[in-house]
């Protein structure tokens, strides 16, 4: 396991400082992906060398055409009126900031299969509701990353799970899947920051914790000046997906054209997870594109205006796949560097049973943060953290064990959701079409509240339970 040392360390915190200070989040990350492979002794053909392989990626190709689907589908939601619909019928309860916020936050909750699709989701499907509610598009798009990759993460039908308890096979005394999928059940309690951060949303939008930091200001700005969005924002989003008007003459149907598409989308990834153990999640929505497509053609809109729809769909979807693309050569570029290997390297000389838990959680969400990836967070971290665990225990799964599996995953939940690089941030802040940075500084304190609660709780598991 190779690294440059401090180098390594120099694109990732380029970009996240550029992005505080210049705003321009494509502009930042473009710099550090040159100056990293300057750093690299790639040369000056470096750069488009590391573009190239990383967008050759199945990953990268993966979050890029479900990021298109969706796209095209909100395109479908807008053209048929049913999101407008949505809308309307949500509002005649009358439900108030509060209601909306929590609304919003059982949404994030329902569509815990994938933390691509949740943001997008919920961002798409409230961001009216909640402008009509002057709630700042700062606080949607917290809502809706704090109730993705928090909640996948916690629960033991999804790709996260399988993926985690992938990586504790053959540790250990951890013989075969169904071990280590019971040590995945049995960390669960233990996932302090996913359950903090999850909880922390609902004390937030309920009103039982007063906004603070940022956050504030953006919901003051909000309720008394009436903008969503500060001035000089820019909603990571193209305007063909946020001005598109509904088809002339077109019967609005709500369950038609948006609850049973949802329902779709749920009970194929589901399905296809319970059947063959890995949710279809591109699949469920290629195959509601296609539903929706004839769908929208027997209803009485013609084919050119439906191909249009779908073009406009992809537009909007642009910026994202642009943020996506150099997000994905930072990772790349952090990856061939060693920079995950090199925070490790630091911590190494404060292991001890009773502090593992809390240096582990510590190490991997600042890998995570720095990297903006936190699936390349477990796979580093696991392998190191899991045999500590056990060589403390003599092979035997305690709440050590548990509680170091917990927090690697816990931490590279930090990072995966408040890092400017992380895909799921990204797709938060187009899914309620907020600034992208906006959303970041906003939501950072918040996610460090609840850091630092997981951290005291990890150290009162280490010297009261190890």
């Amino acid at each position: 396991m190779q690294n440059m040392g401090f180098i390594s360390v120099i694109p990732s915190l380029l970009a996240v400082v550029l992005c505080f200070v210049t705003r321009n989040t494509v502009v930042s990350l473009m710099v550090a992906c040159f100056a990293g492979t300057l750093l690299a002794g790639q040369g000056l053909m470096g750069l488009p060398t590391l573009l190239k392989t990383s967008m050759g990626t199945t990953g990268f190709a993966w979050v890029m055409m479900l990021n298109v689907f969706i796209s095209i589908l909100v395109a479908y939601f807008q053209k048929t009126g049913a999101i407008q619909g949505f809308s309307r019928r949500v509002h005649d309860f009358h439900l108030g900031r509060k209601g909306v916020q929590l609304i919003s936050w059982l949404l994030g909750l329902f569509v815990y299969f994938s933390d691509s699709f949740s943001p997008l989701f919920v961002g798409t499907v409230m961001r009216r509701i909640s402008d009509n509610a002057k709630i700042s598009r700062e606080k949607l798009s917290y809502i809706a990353d704090s109730t993705s990759a928090p909640v996948s993460v916690l629960m033991p039908i999804t790709g996260w799970a399988a993926y985690l308890s992938g990586l504790a096979v053959g540790v250990g005394c951890i013989a075969d899947q169904e071990q280590a999928m019971s040590l995945f059940v049995k960390a669960v309690p233990f996932n302090f920051y996913a359950l903090f951060a999850v909880a922390f949303v609902f004390l937030i939008g309920s009103g039982l914790v007063k906004d603070f930091g940022p956050m504030k200001k953006a919901e003051r700005r909000a309720v008394d000046e009436g903008k969503v969005l500060r001035d000089g924002a820019q909603p990571l989003i193209g305007k063909e997906l946020t001005e598109m008007p509904a088809q002339e003459g077109i019967k609005t149907r709500v369950f038609l054209n948006f609850i049973l598409p949802v329902l779709m989308i749920v009970c194929i990834a589901v399905g296809t997870y319970v059947t063959l153990h890995s949710a279809k999640t591109m699949e469920a929505f290629l195959a509601v594109v296609i539903f929706m497509t004839v769908s929208m053609m027997l209803q009485g809109i013609p084919l050119k205006d439906v191909i249009n729809t779908a073009t406009d769909g992809v537009k909007g979807a642009v910026p994202v796949v642009m943020l996506l693309a150099l997000a994905y050569s930072v990772n790349a570029l952090s990856k061939t560097m060693g920079t995950a290997t090199y925070i490790v390297s630091l911590a190494q000389q404060f292991l001890s049973p009773h502090l593992l838990p809390f240096i582990i959680f510590v190490i991997a969400a600042i890998m995570a943060f720095a990297t903006g990836t936190s699936w390349g967070t477990f796979a580093i971290c696991m392998p190191i953290a899991l045999p500590l665990a056990f060589n403390y225990t003599n092979n035997q799964v305690t709440p050590l064990v548990t509680a170091c599996f917990a927090a690697v995953a816990g931490g590279g939940v930090f990072g995966d959701h408040c890092s400017p690089l992380s895909d799921t941030t990204v797709l938060s802040s187009a899914g309620a079409a907020a600034d992208h940075i906006d959303h970041v500084k906003t939501q950072l304190p918040y996610a460090l509240v609840c850091a630092a609660a997981a951290s005291i709780a990890y150290l009162f598991v280490g010297f009261l339970m190890v």
